[in-house]
């Protein structure tokens, strides 16, 4: 092709090229074009030879080779919603834990033996390559996870669902572990680049801060408020494709990067003012630097409500552009076609922001934009606790978003009316009910305007669904119960079954086909095969497989070394709390002192395995992890516990190390206290893989349980209905004294056992389990607790029902797919058409 700039080009010479690269033929599939392709890069576009030794080099060569196949279906995907004038969905979400690409895009393309073949030929090898993609830093837990198994079965469903996002430069930390415990190092996951996504500069938007308001007449004679003297800020788009399974669909995760809208003040420079000249850039750069900063400080709220606002404005001007380009800048059917999906409460003042942008910049009346808004918001809830439930002071928003902070204000008074007037003269409900909440430092309640903004209101399990409109938001569900609704949720098959156990694909594969992949109810065909001893052989085989692969990177990681004919324990997930770890931490405890008391008559080895991230700045998260540590290094080194116990803490927990884990996991530890989980997702992980679950009646246990049956899960624990009625008699002292085994294990914890040099270390995690005012009520559940885990020892003896119940687990998993998640979503929230395959050419 001639080289020739797009500015030089005439309309009519633009469409002789499109039409010419119309006509390039499709990127062969074959080993040998994916080999061909990969030199390419390799040699031309990255500049290496051969003599190069740089792994980093090949992964970036092979995920551009990659790449270049999803760009063929990317834009015929952009083309085909374009041509079908669909109604879309825009899923807006602080975190997206996308995990590796790599093994996912050759799964989705059905390449990912071509891509051995080619390597294979070339000298490299694929397993290699794969450990050298860095997981993406854009999330922590099972939010931004959630979110993006989302987009996977958006994409694999043929929706129309774009993802809006942060670029974070760096993700949360890096977890390490020393003789203190916890240790936060920078996690700069994009260091070295990354070779999937696009810079679209074309798309870049501007988000305004600070500044004031001011009232002036229009040219219509109509009143109107400007938002003037801001300090404005660049985002600049980054869009990663998110292929669907194998149907020729790619749709789009967009993620904004800030930045100054000048590099550097030249004045402040020629100067000598150095640091002062590119102050500004600084600033702009910091909003989207690190995942989550550090929100104790008051410079760490701010920043965090810039972030927020930063998502909600350049995604909302993002989507509205795109629809004025497509649609004449005609409004009139935006409503009709659009819906802001708004996971968790951090995307709130998307609605205000709307409102904003209807009425400032495209001169709509009150109602009108109003009307649009709460057709267009939809909002998910993943929370229980209510200090979770975001709050901002009205003097940060006055400082920070003015013209928001007056827009929340006239939304509050038009919805408080509309209360008064359902209930007359009841001043408590409208205390309980207002979006302001009153004192000498008023708050901004985020989840109320979230709720008042949005035509939808879903929780995540149906017992969270049920708490909500029981609990949190009870006053808002006697007012609009039709907003209110379910959607428990799931994970992607893909990625969590296929992808990260292909040992066991490959047997589910050989025994019902391979239909599962895009329907998971298919696996319910695997559950006669139960009763087939050949086939719980070679189920067993797969499992010991996956647990040496898991040992090995146990070992590699913590240098404990697993037995692989040991049970193997596992809960992996955010410290906190309300999870309960430490409730793991005194179960351990109580097996130690068994071993110590000779007591081990019938002993199951178990090899237990812990991990999660505790927030910096969460003090007792990070004690109970180096309680963990310290219980671990005790019992690994006590000779007497050889073969029959070993404990480790897996540091920096992450989606690739889940990957290897939850394949080889035989017990999966769900025991948060009841009523506090809203849903939880790595319990489905769990289960797909054929793992036993030891759980309270919290979250979506409850539906997993109802889909096994009460042989195959071992229940523990009060229900959320006793928690609440046993609060105002709990005394956990006198239930650790009635009881032989938690007084042992207490005393070991109280004698300084496990920190022998640092008296009274561990003394608030033994004064928490003591308070009577215990919200997680750990005392309560030990009991029940210990008594699930003999039986799921005894069950663990017998391998035939233990592989039985492991086989039931994966057979019933087919309802913990996200594709149920997200057909849900779309039949009763979005309602959208999906987009015919043979539509994408």
């Amino acid at each position: 092709m001639r080289n020739k700039t797009i500015s030089s080009q005439t309309p009519d010479s633009i469409s002789e090229g499109e039409s010419q690269l119309a006509r390039l033929s499709p990127l062969g599939m074959d080993s040998e074009s994916l080999a061909n392709d990969f030199n390419r890069y390799f040699y031309y576009t990255l500049g290496r030879d051969r003599y190069d030794g740089d792994i980093g080099a090949t992964y970036k060569a092979l995920a551009l080779t990659l790449r270049a196949r999803l760009m063929e279906r990317w834009k015929n995907t952009r083309a085909a919603y374009e041509d079908a004038d669909c109604k879309r969905t825009y899923y807006l979400s602080l975190e997206f834990l996308m995990g590796r690409a790599l093994g996912n895009t050759m799964l989705s393309l059905d390449v990912t033996e071509a891509t051995r073949e080619a390597l294979y030929g070339l000298g490299l090898d694929l397993e290699e390559i794969a450990e050298k993609e860095p997981d993406a830093g854009l999330g922590n837990g099972g939010l931004g996870r959630l979110a993006a198994c989302f987009l996977d079965s958006c994409a694999t469903l043929q929706l129309p669902v774009k993802g809006y996002g942060l670029r974070y430069e760096y993700g949360m930390f890096r977890q390490k572990i020393d003789e203190s415990g916890q240790l936060e190092e920078p996690d700069h996951w994009l260091r070295s680049g990354n070779p999937w996504e696009m810079e679209r500069l074309e798309y870049t938007r501007q988000v305004q801060f600070g500044g004031r308001t001011e009232n002036y007449i229009d040219a219509e004679g109509q009143e109107r408020v400007r938002w003037v003297d801001t300090h404005n800020v660049l985002a600049i788009p980054y869009d990663i494709p998110i292929p669907g399974y194998r149907n020729g669909i790619v749709n789009t995760l967009r993620l904004w990067k800030a930045t100054a809208t000048d590099a550097f003040d030249l004045d402040e420079f020629n100067a000598g003012s150095y640091p002062e000249s590119v102050e500004a850039k600084n600033e702009a750069e910091h909003i989207t630097m690190v995942l989550y900063p550090n929100d104790s400080s008051e410079n760490g709220k701010i920043l965090r409500l810039r972030q927020q606002y930063f998502l909600a404005s350049a995604s909302l001007k993002d989507a509205i552009a795109e629809w004025k380009r497509l649609n004449d800048d005609d409004l009139s059917r935006f409503a009709e076609k659009n819906c802001f999906q708004l996971n968790d409460t951090h995307p709130s003042c998307t609605v205000p922001e709307l409102m904003r942008l209807l009425i400032d910049e495209e001169g709509m009346a009150w109602e009108q934009a109003w009307a649009i808004t709460t057709k267009t918001m939809a909002y998910t809830n993943h929370t229980l606790l209510p200090e979770a439930l975001e709050k901002w002071p009205v003097r940060m928003y006055r400082e920070l978003l003015p013209r928001l902070l007056e827009i929340i204000y006239d939304i509050n008074v038009r919805f408080l009316t509309d209360v008064s007037t359902r209930w007359p003269a009841d001043m408590d409900r409208l205390q309980r009910m207002s979006i302001i909440e009153e004192g000498p430092d008023p708050q901004i309640r985020m989840a109320y305007l979230a709720i008042v903004g949005s035509f939808s209101v879903n929780g995540v399990a149906a017992l969270h669904s049920h708490l909500l409109k029981e609990g949190l938001f009870k006053d808002f569900y006697e007012f609009w119960p039709e907003k209110f609704n379910n959607k428990t949720n799931g994970v992607t098959q893909r990625r969590w079954l296929a992808a990260c156990n292909p040992g066991l694909r490959q047997l589910i594969d050989e025994t019902i086909h391979n239909g599962w992949i895009a329907d998971l109810t298919h696996l319910h065909k695997l559950a006669p095969h139960a009763q087939n001893p050949e086939f719980r052989q070679r189920w067993h085989a797969v499992k010991q497989e996956n647990k040496a692969r898991l040992a090995a990177l146990v070992e590699r990681e913590t240098g404990v070394v697993f037995g692989t004919d040991a049970l193997f324990d596992v809960q992996v997930k955010r410290i906190h709390e309300y999870k309960r770890q430490l409730l793991n931490v005194l179960h351990i405890i109580h097996l130690y002192t068994r071993i110590k008391a000779g007591q081990t008559d019938n002993w199951v080895n178990r090899c237990v395995l812990i991990g999660g991230k505790a927030a910096p700045g969460y003090a007792q998260a990070k004690l109970i992890i180096r309680l963990i540590c310290n219980v671990a290094k005790r019992i690994n080194a006590d000779p007497a516990t050889d073969g029959l116990l070993k404990v480790a803490f897996i540091p920096n927990y992450r989606v690739s190390a889940m990957e290897v884990i939850c394949p080889g996991t035989d017990l999966s530890e769900q025991i948060s206290t009841a009523g506090k989980e809203a849903s939880g997702t790595g319990n489905m992980k769990f289960m797909m893989n054929g793992a036993l679950t030891i759980g309270t009646l919290d979250g979506a246990n409850i539906e997993i349980r109802e889909e096994v049956g009460d042989d195959h899960f071992f229940l523990f624990g009060l229900t959320e209905e006793q928690v609440h009625a046993s609060r105002p008699h709990y005394d956990p002292n006198s239930i650790i004294a009635q009881d032989e085994n938690f007084s042992g294990v207490m005393h070991l914890l109280e004698s300084g056992h496990f920190n022998q040099f640092e008296a009274g270390l561990f003394n608030p995690i033994a004064h928490s389990i003591r308070s009577p005012h215990d919200p997680w009520m750990v005392a309560a559940d030990f009991a029940s607790y210990i008594e699930a885990q003999e039986r799921a020892a005894a069950c663990y003896r017998d391998r035939d029902r233990w592989v039985t119940s492991s086989i039931i687990n994966t057979a019933n998993s087919g309802r913990f797919s996200t594709d149920r998640t997200i057909g849900e979503y779309n039949s009763e929230i979005w309602k959208m058409e999906p987009v015919p395959a043979q539509a994408v050419k």
